[in-house]
Formats: C-alpha cells, sequence, structure tokens
C-alpha cells in the first residue's frame, strides 16, 4: 500500500531503487494507520448520529421528569381539595339537618313563634343553598382529582417510555463505541512503525538521493514521511495551528551551518558546542528529509509555544518525535 501512500502525498517520483523496503514498511504503516478503514468511517458517522440520538434522549427523561412532577403535585392538590370538598360538604348537609330539626321544635311550641318560625325556614333556605354549593365543589373537585390522576398516569407512562428510550440509546452508544475502538488499530500500526524507524534511518543513509525528497507545503522531506507529515500539517491547521519548517538539506548546507553556528570543529565537534546546537554532517536527519525544523507562523517554536503544545500532544501519531533540547525539532526517531 506505500503506492497508495505516496500517491497521497505528492506527485510520484520515478521509481527509485534507493527508498528501502523498510521505509516503504514505515509509510505503508502510517498510511494505514492515519487512513481508518470504510467500515470504521461508516461506524463513526453512525456513532455521530447515535450520540445526537442520546441526547435527544435525555432531554425527554429531563422533560418527563418535569412533567411527572408537575402530574404528582397536581395530584397531590386536587386529592386535598377533594377531601376539602367532600368535608364542607358532608358539615353543610348536617348544618341543614339541624335547620330542619330547629324549624321542627320550634313550629311545635304553643304558643308558636311566629318570628322564630320565619327563622328557621330562613336558615333551612340558606343551609339547602350551601349544601347545593357545596355538591358542585364535590363534583368539580372529583373532576379535577380524575383528571389529575388521568395526567398522573400518562406522565407516569411517558416518563417510563423516556427512560427506556434512554437506556437502549445508551446501550447502543455504549456498544458501538467499543466497536469503534475495537476497529481502531492506529495506536498499534504507529508503534510498529516506530519501532522500524532507527532501522528506516539506518537504511535511507546507505541509499539516499535528492530524488528520494518531495516538498509538502514547501518543506522538503523525504517521499517516505511525506504522507504523515503532510496529515500532521493539514490536522494542525484544522486546530488552528499553522505549521511549516525546514526539512531537508544538503549535506553543503549542513557543512556552511556548522560553520555559521561557531562548531569548534566541523567534523568532530560535538552538536551541543555549537552556538546553537548543528549535527556533525553526515549525522544529520535532515541531510535525509526525515528531520523538519518546525515553525509556527514564521516563527522556530519554543518550549511554551502553541505549536509545541499542539506537536507534544499530537505528532506521535503521525511518526514524528521532538529532540528534548530543541523544541523545533522533530523527527521520526527524536534524533
Amino acid at each position: 500500500m506505500l503506492a497508495a501512500a505516496l500517491t497521497v502525498a505528492g506527485n510520484p517520483a520515478p521509481a527509485s531503487a534507493a527508498v528501502p523496503r523498510v521505509a516503504q514498511s514505515w509509510a505503508s504503516l502510517m498510511f494505514h494507520s492515519l487512513t481508518p478503514s470504510a467500515k470504521y468511517v461508516q461506524l463513526r458517522k453512525a456513532l455521530a448520529v447515535q450520540r445526537a440520538t442520546l441526547a435527544t434522549r435525555v432531554s425527554q427523561v429531563t422533560e418527563g421528569r418535569t412533567a411527572h412532577a408537575a402530574a404528582q403535585t397536581r395530584v397531590t392538590t386536587a386529592v386535598t381539595a377533594d377531601a376539602a370538598a367532600r368535608t364542607g360538604y358532608a358539615i353543610a348537609r348536617e348544618a341543614l339537618t339541624t335547620a330542619r330539626n330547629t324549624l321542627t321544635v320550634v313550629s311545635q311550641r304553643r304558643p308558636v313563634a311566629g318570628a322564630a318560625v320565619t327563622e328557621a325556614k330562613t336558615a333551612i333556605t340558606t343551609a339547602a343553598k350551601t349544601v347545593t354549593t357545596r355538591r358542585a365543589q364535590v363534583s368539580q373537585a372529583a373532576t379535577e382529582l380524575k383528571a389529575a390522576q388521568a395526567a398522573a398516569r400518562a406522565a407516569t407512562a411517558g416518563l417510563d417510555k423516556a427512560i427506556t428510550a434512554w437506556q437502549s440509546a445508551a446501550a447502543t452508544v455504549r456498544t458501538n463505541r467499543q466497536r469503534l475502538i475495537a476497529l481502531d488499530h492506529s495506536a498499534e500500526l504507529a508503534g510498529r512503525a516506530a519501532a522500524l524507524s532507527r532501522d528506516v534511518v539506518t537504511e535511507v543513509r546507505t541509499k539516499f538521493t535528492v530524488a528520494d525528497t518531495v516538498a509538502v507545503n514547501g518543506v522538503t522531506v523525504h517521499r517516505s514521511v511525506s504522507f504523515a507529515f503532510r496529515r500532521m500539517l493539514a490536522d494542525a491547521r484544522t486546530d488552528g495551528v499553522v505549521l511549516s519548517g525546514g526539512g531537508f538539506r544538503t549535506r553543503q548546507r549542513q557543512i556552511e551551518l556548522r560553520t555559521i553556528n561557531g562548531c569548534p570543529d566541523v567534523w568532530t565537534a560535538p552538536p551541543s558546542s555549537c552556538r546553537v546546537p548543528t549535527a556533525i554532517p553526515g549525522r544529520s536527519l535532515h541531510e535525509l528529509g526525515l528531520a523538519v525544523d518546525i515553525t509556527a507562523g514564521g516563527r522556530t517554536l519554543t518550549a511554551d509555544s502553541a505549536g509545541f503544545r499542539w506537536l507534544a500532544t499530537h505528532a506521535g501519531k503521525y511518526g514524528f518525535v521532538n529532540l528534548p533540547s530543541e523544541p523545533w525539532h522533530w523527527s521520526i526517531t527524536g534524533g
């Protein structure tokens, strides 16, 4: 699948025996690591829809619980009102009975007290009206209680249905999330590529030609790492981090840099002895296009820069490792 990776990465170069098999293996592993299968993509899209459905179900459960609580409050209020109405009706009927008994008593007295009889009759009329009012209140309260109980049953059923739908959606999301994790072999493939990185350097060094490099967004790198490097730049840009830098340079340019950076001896002095750490010619991964001095927004990376923080979190996914002493220097081995 290296051919597929290189086709995606840039314009194909003439066939070259200089690109060793181990570099092809590294490129293939990184291509497959960064290119999810059709099944993975399909499941990820389905999972996104299912997560949206789950969010809807959660909202429905919340709404259902609110409606259920309101319905229960309504029932409690209706029960209290019904009991009060029945009590009031009973008291009114008792008052009517008392008024009638009073009329009987005053009517039987001799001599008949007309005023007392009139007063008793008036009391009966008033009590009868109160009974009628209280009876209507009992009927109204009973109707409201019945309606409240029906609404409570509906709210309970609705809540139960919402909870069942939520549980089903949650189970689906959990299952497919696990399936998605099982389908994701990117970390494993990237790890296998990392295990080959030093062999890539060793073999590329023995067979390297400039024809094995390609420009990626203005940065020249070895063809075998171009696809992963291109993806890294694109994904960083998506996250708002614009990366660029300097990749391949010739041995002659390495010699010039050693001189410019004041190395005590171009061929023997350790990189740390230079004003800016610079590898001995013939040892730099820049000479193979396997290292990049990365910039962000045209500025060299520092350990506290946004570009460095992004790379520190994500670069390993693309096969690039930082040289700890140089925040800007990233290669496939960290060297």
